[in-house]
């Protein structure tokens, strides 16, 4: 019988030890010795969407030695900011409130860039023929919100805004991508949200807001994330990433026509008519992502105090020691 003669030991472990490293920063290519970014797929509509079609995106990562990988659908940052800890996701957008509440466990992200709050979209919405008008009529009233994120925000802070104890109006904790149905009903008398889910409801149900994100000083800026390890170890990554998203922001809000209905113009992923009108003029008055600088943290601060305040959290969290700046090639 032949022997197979055994395999040194240290061999081995530095086999071990590359194929880890290669698991632990999103996999690369062999063949190509490109780094893998994990990102959500974007779905219809945006500035990566258009990215993923016309392959700028993927020239823009190439140039840096890396690709891109959608990995499921861009949805709640709850999950991503799971999904990043367990390191099965590279980058994830989403609010600032969103992200405070995930800060507050044991975060394995940070966040490296910005996009200024969105005055005009979000805020809470009544029903067409609703008797509700103001802000203190909701006091005895359900209002649909998720918890801990941007829709729990921008009630509690319509609420202090008028001096409305919170306990004072019923918080109904639903998924925003099954509200809409509960909402119609008349199960709930308001829905506080943001655009992706306000301006359908506002183009085909004729609903309204009660107040906008900009008229009770909404501080609930969209952020970008990236996992911690992946940062550390491809800087270079997050910055063309960063940039890319700045540029293409840029130029969403110059022609958003081109950012919508990427892929299909029809379907249920496709706008049209007045949601089409509504997404067009919310895009234009919208903002880009850029490096979150001295006055962003202290709105961060802000939110964080609130969401303590209103005991949505336990306790304020600071941001700070959660950010990095991307053009500063992973500072």
């Amino acid at each position: 019988m032949t022997r197979i003669p055994a395999r040194p030991t240290g061999l081995i472990a530095g086999v071990l030890a590359v194929l880890l490293a290669a698991a632990g920063c999103g996999g690369a290519d062999a063949a190509s010795g490109d780094v893998t970014f994990r990102v959500p797929d974007p779905g219809n509509s945006g500035v990566l969407a258009l990215g993923k079609k016309d392959g700028s995106l993927a020239a823009a990562l190439k140039a840096v030695h890396a690709k891109i990988a959608w990995t499921g659908s861009s949805g709640p940052f709850a999950p991503a900011a799971q999904e990043m800890n367990a390191g099965e996701l590279d980058a994830a957008q989403g609010s600032i409130t969103s992200a405070v509440a995930a800060l507050g466990q044991k975060p394995g992200f940070k966040l490296f860039a910005a996009i200024a709050p969105d005055r005009f979209g979000e805020g809470i919405l009544v029903g067409k023929d609703s008797p509700i008008r103001t802000v203190r009529d909701l006091v005895g009233k359900k209002v649909a919100v998720n918890k801990g994120g941007t829709a729990e925000y921008l009630l509690l802070k319509a609420l202090e805004q008028e001096k409305i104890p919170a306990d004072r109006v019923t918080r109904v904790y639903l998924n925003p991508a099954q509200t809409a149905p509960v909402f119609n009903s008349g199960k709930v008398d308001a829905w506080a949200v943001w655009a992706n889910y306000s301006i359908p409801e506002i183009a085909t149900a004729g609903a309204r807001f009660l107040v906008t994100g900009g008229q009770i000083g909404s501080q609930n800026y969209s952020v970008w994330a990236v996992r911690t390890g992946f940062a550390k170890e491809h800087p270079e990554v997050v910055k063309a990433f960063y940039q890319y998203l700045h540029d293409a922001g840029t130029k969403q809000i110059q022609n958003p026509t081109a950012y919508v209905n990427v892929f299909t113009k029809a379907g249920p992923q496709a706008v049209s008519g007045t949601a089409l009108a509504l997404t067009l003029d919310n895009a234009r008055k919208g903002a880009t992502a850029q490096p979150i600088g001295a006055t962003d943290l202290a709105n961060f601060a802000s939110v964080a105090k609130f969401f303590a305040d209103q005991k949505v959290t336990p306790a304020p969290v600071d941001v700070a020691p959660h950010v990095l700046d991307p053009t500063g090639a992973g500072s």
